[in-house]
């Protein structure tokens, strides 16, 4: 006699440990039972809703609603501040405030005439002077790429103004090396993730934002988007299988609850979603976009991409515990699931909660030179959005781990291979034939005729 082994515990990211093995003919029919009428309803949501581009509106020339052009600097030369005048005010003489400082080094420093040519668009080869302070964040260099924008309705010489450098190279390539490392570590598995982060975006760009534009109700125009990226996400990257259905179901489950919860505090917390120059700017362009809803939509895309790491490892741990021992039953399953995703949980909720606060950063740094206490900062209303932001997305995927632990126990071990079918005249494989999955083995299943993996007691 043996002695009894422990269960195998899995931590990390285990996404996949190759095919899935095959679940029985009857178990498929009720996971599509489930799935079919869901994808259906995304569809013909896609369909409705589709927008067909975003709306016309006239250019008001301020922030990002601007005509730009490309641009290169042809020449830097070194001037006397003062005699181009770059000082924006006058000297206050009151050295010890920051417009008096500013404005006395403007005009004592030496700034820099850039000549810039025009590059694109119907003044293709016009030139513009360009006078950058010493002090200014943006520092310009002979031959440097350009976005310069346009004012049509401004005098012949300040028509065009640099407005940023072109970063199209360096991101580029970033984006390459980004795409070669996926490619070579995931292989295939690599190359579909790529399709899959291309149709999202595709979505996004083509479906999520026009929609809303047109006024559209934000709110179902996320869920359906966000439930069209999370099918063809997941079934492109982990396979038309039983397994990644289960991780649909739990992601669809997660994705309501953030959006229930995400409505109620929001209103709750009046949180208008109106609090900096770029939300102001979409409304004054669009007023009829609910701006409160736009949020919420925000919570919900930005909670998906987590969820779906989330839901698919848990699914994945599952599976891969009933493969090692077809004896354990749903509460086991459950129960050996679960500590995996608790390991799984303290990562994730710190991975959200870091990766909001890093994109605040610059807002909680000037709560801090205000010296501002913790009470007056979290009730802030900048502040406030980031936290229901945040403790939303991350109530979603807590209640994801156990969720989707249940149903994949449920799912394994319900599955009740044919007697008769290949699986049941040959052991259990530990991580499936070739061909398995959800659309094939009619009569395969978990542990049929397993006992040779079965441990003695």
């Amino acid at each position: 006699m043996t002695s009894p082994q422990p269960t195998p515990e899995i931590h990390g990211h285990t996404h996949s440990h190759g095919p899935a093995a095959p679940v029985s003919k009857h178990l498929r029919k009720v996971i599509a039972a489930v799935l079919i009428p869901f994808a259906t309803a995304v569809f013909i949501g896609l369909v409705v809703l589709w927008p067909g581009g975003a709306p016309e509106h006239e250019r008001t020339g301020v922030g990002f609603d601007r005509q730009t052009v490309s641009g290169k600097v042809t020449q830097v030369q070194q001037v006397d501040c003062k005699d181009v005048n770059a000082a924006q005010v006058p000297p206050t003489g009151d050295t010890s405030t920051p417009s008096g400082r500013e404005a006395q080094q403007a005009q004592q420093g030496t700034c820099e005439r850039a000549t810039v040519e025009v590059t694109s668009g119907k003044d293709k080869g016009r030139t513009f002077t360009e006078i950058v302070q010493p002090d200014a964040p943006r520092q310009l260099n002979e031959g440097q790429g350009v976005v310069v924008a346009y004012a049509p309705d401004a005098p012949r010489d300040l028509q065009y103004s640099v407005t940023d450098v072109d970063r199209g190279i360096p991101m580029a390539l970033l984006a390459g090396i980004f795409a070669l490392a996926v490619i070579v570590v995931g292989r295939m598995k690599g190359l579909m993730a790529l399709i899959a982060l291309a149709v999202s975006f595709a979505i996004l760009t083509l479906f999520i934002l026009p929609a809303i534009l047109q006024g559209s109700n934000p709110l179902i125009v996320a869920v359906v988007g966000a439930s069209a990226i999370m099918l063809i996400a997941l079934y492109a990257c982990h396979g038309l299988t039983a397994r990644t259905s289960v991780a649909v179901v739990g992601t669809l489950i997660s994705l309501l609850l953030i959006g229930l919860l995400g409505s109620l505090f929001i209103g709750w917390a009046f949180l208008s979603g109106n609090t900096d120059d770029n939300t102001g700017l979409i409304h004054g362009l669009y007023p009829d976009i609910d701006m409160s809803g736009l949020l919420l939509a925000g919570v919900i895309i930005g909670s998906l991409g987590v969820l779906d790491d989330v839901t698919v490892t848990q699914t994945s741990a599952v599976w891969e515990l009933h493969q090692a021992d077809p004896s354990m039953g749903p509460r086991a399953l459950y129960r050996a699931g679960i500590r995996i995703g608790r390991d799984h949980i303290a990562s994730v909720v710190n991975t959200l909660v870091l990766a909001y606060a890093g994109a605040a950063l610059p807002l909680l740094l000037l709560f801090s030179i205000a010296q501002s206490s913790v009470g007056t900062v979290a009730n802030s209303e900048l502040v406030a959005e980031e936290i229901v932001r945040t403790l939303v997305g991350s109530i979603g995927l807590v209640a994801s781990v156990p969720v989707t632990t249940a149903l994949a126990a449920l799912v394994v071990s319900a599955d009740r291979p044919a007697p008769d079918g290949p699986a049941a005249a040959s052991p259990a494989r530990g991580s499936g034939g070739p061909g398995s999955g959800f659309g094939s083995g009619l009569g395969g299943g978990f542990g049929g005729g397993g006992k040779g993996r079965r441990r003695k007691r």
